[in-house]
């Protein structure tokens, strides 16, 4: 039995010009998860998307971690969703999305401004009415992410049969790190237990900056241990939980 830890990104700069990029909470987000995670078995690798907050958690982390040193694998079907292409197809004064966010910031409640903008134009996507409007459509965007997470099942199980003669009591950790975003968690969830699409959309709306979703796999079974755990900034304090 193994295990993969999937780890939403800090804190972002949604709302900003450019959202790919940590804010200073969601750096240090990171970091407290490093912390958390010193009492634990050292991972036997770490993957990662190729977006910048992905790496920038990343780095956080294992510099707060200090454990021994870990193989890195970059992995971009981990990578979100294009949130700009979803909004711009939303609305065309989306467009420039520069000068929108800027609009939307001046507003009395910005945040929960860009949140209506942001979930209605997510439904529109999923919706499957427009698919051949996006870059990515919503099924593009799942069978991508269960690529993924079956691309690296795969490779550990291999890894895995190949390292089968090894001398027994040998001890190595099974556990592997993946570091991505809230929408391939629900996908990848939703994947295994069968969810609606409604249903992943909820579930991603409650995904917190650096949680940890458990898997459990073998040769024939793949399943959740848990979702969504951010007890490490529960610890810190409730000013540390946020959703983006």
């Amino acid at each position: 039995m193994a295990a993969i830890y999937l780890i939403r990104h800090g804190q972002a700069s949604f709302g900003s010009t450019d959202y790919d990029q940590l804010s200073d909470k969601g750096s240090q987000q990171a970091t407290l998860l490093g912390e958390y995670w010193r009492s634990r078995v050292a991972p036997s690798k770490f993957y990662c998307g190729d977006l910048l907050r992905h790496g920038q958690t990343l780095t956080n982390f294992v510099n707060s971690y200090q454990g021994p040193t870990t193989p890195m694998v970059i992995h971009s079907g981990f990578n979100e969703f294009d949130h700009v292409d979803i909004l711009q197809k939303y609305n065309v004064q989306w467009q420039n999305f520069a000068q929108m966010s800027q609009e939307i910031n001046q507003q009395n409640q910005p945040n929960k401004a860009l949140q209506k903008e942001f979930y209605q134009a997510l439904h529109r996507w999923i919706s499957g009415d427009k698919d051949d409007e996006y870059k990515e459509s919503w099924p593009q965007f799942q069978a991508r992410c269960i690529r993924a997470l079956q691309n690296i099942i795969e490779q550990e199980l291999a890894r895995k049969r190949e390292f089968s003669a090894v001398v027994s009591g040998t001890k190595k950790s099974k556990d592997i790190l993946v570091f991505t975003s809230g929408g391939t968690i629900s996908v990848i969830i939703q994947h295994i237990l069968k969810l609606t699409d409604q249903q992943t959309l909820a579930i991603n709306q409650q995904t917190r900056n650096t949680s940890v979703t458990k898997l459990l796999f073998s040769e024939n079974m793949l399943s959740v241990d848990y979702f969504n755990n951010y007890s490490h900034l529960e610890q810190a304090g409730d000013d540390w939980i946020t959703f983006k």
